[in-house]
């Protein structure tokens, strides 16, 4: 019978690196007890806080962590985003070593695997490759992500708030089945370790609005020329609520709004991005066609509630 050499078997060699890559990533995925029926999993970000869905954490209190060698920590509820299903939960003990996010982003067809730890049992994987990039996408939970992953890794009940991470065993992003109907949706890691250091800080998720009804408008060669780029869409202000943001700054009914704080705006969902992250509060510029005129109106941000 003739020998087998596996030494330049390049599928024993993938089968090993994604067996070290699940080891890697597995000491920071730990199991989260914040409902009744089913536990679920999380990832360390620091050394004291850990994110997880949104969905899986039922309750504000009586919320504890199952660490990798199945030792429990009591935790409590550093804060929640819906819209986005993360929640921040900090640990009673500092035990905890971060997660290593991978520098690049995800490739479409790039092999990855989806990690949970939905018991003190023991870690589960699942192999799969990113099928689809996109965003910004809304959200049946009332909000938009800027960007989303996608992939054909199985969804095991549980693995919601575990993560999806490269053959080197680093993160591409967290994972929640809580956001579209039960189909698995990543996260990316920048977006999503941005949006926790948020929660962690203020508890919650501060997204701007202006404050207005609008809708989208075709604006013609002349107006683009005035305008100076070639942006075919802007919105039409229908609406300003009284007292808000953009009537306090002077934005009127009949202005066509086409940028925010330098950024071409065409749609609903491009305002919605653009006044997401740490603009609340702030002072900006809102570029709007007024009159055949262009015009920089200085608007201070307010919060959506």
């Amino acid at each position: 019978m003739a020998e087998h050499n596996f030494s330049n078997n390049p599928f024993q060699e993938l089968s090993e690196a994604m067996s070290g890559a699940v080891e890697k990533a597995g000491a920071v995925t730990l199991t989260v007890n914040a409902r009744r029926r089913m536990l679920a999993s999380g990832i360390a970000i620091s050394p004291d806080l850990v994110l997880t869905a949104d969905h899986v954490v039922e309750r504000d209190e009586n919320l504890s962590v199952y660490l990798p060698d199945g030792s429990q920590i009591e935790a409590t509820l550093a804060g929640r985003d819906p819209g986005s299903d993360l929640a921040v939960l900090r640990l009673s003990t500092p035990a905890l070593t971060a997660a290593q996010p991978a520098p690049d982003e995800a490739r479409l067809g790039q092999l990855v695997l989806a990690l949970g730890r939905p018991s003190p049992a023991g870690l589960q994987a699942s192999l799969g490759v990113v099928s689809a990039l996109g965003g910004p996408v809304r959200t049946g939970r009332g909000g938009l992500l800027e960007r989303v992953l996608r992939s054909d890794a199985n969804p095991y009940p549980g693995f919601s708030g575990g993560p999806l991470i490269d053959a080197g065993g680093q993160v591409l992003g967290i994972n929640t089945s809580g956001l579209a109907g039960g189909e698995l949706l990543t996260i990316p890691v920048t977006l999503a370790w941005s949006l926790a250091q948020a929660i962690a800080q203020h508890g919650r998720v501060k997204r701007g609005f202006l404050g207005i009804r609008s809708q989208p408008t075709h604006l013609p060669s002349a107006q683009q020329q005035t305008l100076g780029r070639s942006q075919q869409v802007g919105l039409l202000l229908v609406g300003i609520e009284e007292a808000g943001p953009a009537e306090r700054g002077g934005l009127l009914v009949g202005d066509i709004l086409v940028g925010l704080d330098g950024k071409p705006v065409m749609d609903p969902d491009d305002l919605l991005t653009n006044l997401a992250g740490t603009l609340v509060g702030q002072e900006i510029p809102v570029e709007v066609l007024r009159g055949g005129q262009v015009k920089v109106i200085a608007v201070t941000i307010g919060e959506r509630k």
